[in-house]
């Protein structure tokens, strides 16, 4: 079985506040990155970049579950 191990440099409040803000809208942490990315809220590579691993995790997760 292959391991993948998955490193990211984040920033830390910006972190925090995106965990917050999903789990005060009820939304997976994904989830939120596009509602604010949909929305033109402050959007920034960083965002971009943070939804585009969530993304690649997920694929991850669904390839070994199949």
């Amino acid at each position: 079985m292959a391991r993948v191990i998955l490193e990211l440099e984040i920033d830390t409040q910006l972190y925090r506040l995106l965990k917050s803000s999903a789990e005060t809208n009820h939304l997976s942490l994904e989830e939120e990155c596009c509602r604010r990315l949909e929305g033109a809220e402050r959007r920034s590579r960083y965002l971009q970049a943070l939804l585009a691993e969530l993304r690649a995790e997920d694929e991850q997760r669904r390839a070994k579950s199949t």
